[in-house]
């Protein structure tokens, strides 16, 4: 008998990568797409799985570094820092891109999973998120700080599916003015929503990190449900 949460094999257009797939107890429901940060789908990753898994969705969360180093799991110190950043430097983003496709048709073909496909996306993975809508893989997009995005605003018209943006606002890696200019190129699109939480640093959902903010990291997941569950 399977047992859940389990890792599962996605085909992918080069190869074979491994997935986390998480089930709520009822066994279906709408699915996620959970994208890592730079550091794997590492405990804090498997954590947020299990948590939208709780919440009724049944969520995959693809390794997407599976080509450098396959099912690499790191930590929030210097050294795995220095690690997760090259390894995000070597991830060429259009395969990443087409990894993602692949995770989301095999989510798509599991028995449980009944109604749309929305990505959710943290760091790294918020861009590819962003860039998931842009190029039509799911049905709607969450991108949690999303680092990069306002370098791929020339994306934005793509996008035709609901898309919500979360940025704190102490967040080092990313400015006050690179999300002013993320608001000002979607404008009033209604279907599109940021939400900036003033004390708030990068990384604020992760509990693993010392930037995490409990209030903000509740704020987003509350706003994150409500638009889900709008977008099923």
């Amino acid at each position: 008998m399977d047992t859940y949460p389990q890792w599962i094999d996605v085909e992918g257009d080069d190869g074979t990568f491994a997935a986390y797939l998480a089930l709520p107890r009822s066994g279906h429901g709408p699915g996620i797409l959970l994208i890592q940060e730079i550091f794997g789908v590492n405990a804090h990753i498997r954590s947020v799985a299990d948590q939208y898994a709780a919440d009724g969705f049944v969520v995959l969360a693809p390794d997407m570094f599976w080509r450098a180093e396959p099912r690499v799991e790191l930590g929030y110190d210097e050294k795995d820092w220095a690690k997760a950043a090259a390894l995000k430097q070597q991830t060429d983003t259009g395969k990443a891109q087409a990894d993602i496709a692949a995770a989301v048709k095999a989510l798509r073909a599991l028995p449980g999973v009944e109604g749309k496909v929305c990505s959710v996306g943290y760091c790294w993975g918020g861009q590819m998120s962003y860039l998931a809508a842009a190029n039509g893989h799911v049905d709607a997009a969450v991108a949690y700080y999303g680092g990069g995005i306002q370098n791929q605003l020339d994306r934005a018209d793509d996008i035709k599916v609901p898309l919500l943006m979360h940025f704190g606002g102490k967040d080092q890696h990313i400015s006050m003015d690179a999300v002013r200019s993320i608001a000002e190129r979607f404008g009033i699109r209604e279907e599109v929503e940021i939400h900036v939480y003033p004390n708030a640093e990068h990384g604020f959902n992760c509990s693993h990190r010392s930037t995490y903010n409990q209030r903000a990291a509740a704020e987003a997941h509350g706003h994150t449900l409500i638009f889900l569950s709008e977008n099923e």
